[in-house]
């Protein structure tokens, strides 16, 4: 596994259509563990293959906790052993969502490819999604909470939607300009 750049706005390949899959290889499951190894890295909690720039219907998730609490009923002090993290992680692979609640959720969103902006998103409190696991199976899944929101969110990256999309208007263009004004300063050359 190998730990990926994520790619950031304002990279127009963050709006491109992602193409289906064709088939799930190993090819595709070692992508996919990169895909998650990158997830976890950053930290996130959901990633598109647009978002390493691979226009690939593919996105990784994992909204376990992520850090353990001190286990007081046991006398066992978690912070003082090296334990490896809850780690629950889902492969949608071709997720289409087919149904999404008419309760709305505001869930304060972030987003790797927008680093450390964050803005109230309301989107349907729970969806379901179909798509295809990593051993090529069909699954089904009906979302509530925050899981169903990061699905959302990274179907959403899959059809060249940010959640700065759901923002008002003049929020999204200062947010977009602020990028912008960061990328060219990254490009200038220094001589000295």
């Amino acid at each position: 596994m190998s730990i990926k750049s994520i790619i950031l706005i304002p990279d127009p390949i963050l709006r491109v259509q992602s193409s289906p899959v064709e088939r799930v290889d190993d090819q595709l499951c070692r992508f996919l563990d990169d895909m998650l190894e990158t997830m976890y890295d950053a930290p996130g909690i959901g990633l598109a293959a647009i978002q390493l720039g691979e226009p690939i219907k593919v996105i990784t998730i994992d909204v376990s906790p992520r850090e353990h609490e001190d286990d007081d009923e046991n006398g066992v002090d978690a912070s003082d052993e090296e334990q490896e993290p809850d780690r629950n992680p889902i492969f949608l692979i071709n997720p289409e969502i087919v149904w999404q609640s008419e309760t709305p959720r505001v869930y304060e969103e972030g987003c790797l490819s927008i680093p450390e902006y964050f803005a109230d998103v309301e989107r349907p409190d729970a969806c379901r999604v179909t798509y295809i696991d990593r051993d090529g199976k069909k699954q089904e899944l009906e979302a509530t909470g925050i899981l169903s929101t990061c699905i959302q969110h990274e179907v959403d990256h899959l059809n060249g939607v940010l959640f700065i999309d759901h923002i008002s208007k003049l929020k999204r263009d200062m947010v977009i300009k602020k990028f912008t004004k960061s990328a060219r300063q990254a490009d200038r050359k220094f001589i000295g």
